[in-house]
């Protein structure tokens, strides 16, 4: 990696190194796959932090581990490698992985900077939060582990404390009969504004699991909604299929601020999932 002079770059091949320096230098920044820092630099030279810390060598980050439970990933393991693993991973998460760029960016593009993109929720986000995953923190100290739905409960901040690195990614893998997802856009620019998802799982004909999520510059999630759902006999009545949307409705109104045609595909999409539970 060619850095302009002036900055310094470390590479720490321990979690103990990584740490030593990060203390010494505060204002020092990971560096994963870079493509955060580098997708609006048309520049020769790239403007870079002052000091990075660069990831690479930290072998824990690349690790890929799987039980009967769960899948784990090194928050380093890059979107491609994830998809590669086939059909160990949850559908839903899959098809998020691969509506992501091109092959070329998901080759370098690392889940954990997907995940800790600042302000704004890259895609990553609601199907991770509908499968409730776990994210593992590490600081010099300990490493504490936190719910999806937890690490950005906050517009626009993380729960990641100062010199708080986001290790582990742990992915419970019980099984879900239907999957939904769904990517919006901007109309203006046909930049993404966020993704949705939509999980159902049953048992002796009803309904058992029930995940609605939207993750953009806002989370949307309504477990009253879905609530009310659970433990109802499939297929589904059209009567509480409408009930389910009018609650929909509803909370988006308590949230305010829902620009009129992503309302109108959020529930559009809702809908067209509630479909087939409902034929």
């Amino acid at each position: 990696m060619d850095v302009p002079l002036n900055n310094q770059v470390f590479f720490p091949a321990t979690f103990g190194e990584l740490f030593s320096v990060w203390g010494k230098f505060p204002d020092a920044v990971p560096f994963a796959g870079g493509t955060d820092i580098m997708q609006y630099q048309g520049r020769r030279v790239p403007c870079l932090p002052h000091n990075l810390l660069y990831l690479d060598k930290l072998a824990d980050l690349r690790r890929i581990t799987r039980t009967e439970r769960y899948l784990e990933l090194g928050a380093m393991v890059t979107l491609n490698e994830i998809i590669y693993l086939g059909k160990v991973v949850p559908e839903v998460f899959i098809r998020c992985l691969e509506g992501i760029a091109g092959p070329q960016v998901r080759n370098i593009a690392t889940i954990g900077g997907n995940l800790c993109h600042k302000g704004w929720r890259l895609d990553t986000f609601a199907p991770l939060l509908g499968l409730d995953a776990l994210y593992e923190l590490r600081n010099a100290a300990f490493a504490r582990w936190i719910a999806a739905s937890r690490f950005a409960s906050m517009p626009e901040s993380l729960a990641l404390n100062e010199r708080e690195l986001l290790t582990r990614i742990r992915i419970p893998l019980e099984p879900w009969d239907y999957s939904a997802y769904k990517k919006f856009k901007r109309q203006e620019t046909g930049e993404s504004s966020g993704c949705a998802i939509f999980l159902v799982r049953s048992e002796k004909n009803a309904l058992t699991g029930l995940r609605v999520v939207f993750a953009g510059g806002v989370i949307l999630r309504d477990k009253n909604s879905e609530s009310l759902l659970i433990g109802k006999r499939l297929p589904l009545d059209e009567k509480d299929a409408a009930g389910f949307i009018e609650r929909w409705n509803t909370y988006l109104d308590g949230v305010g601020n829902t620009d009129a045609l992503f309302r109108s595909s959020l529930l559009k999409f809702i809908g067209s999932c509630l479909d087939v539970l409902v034929m």
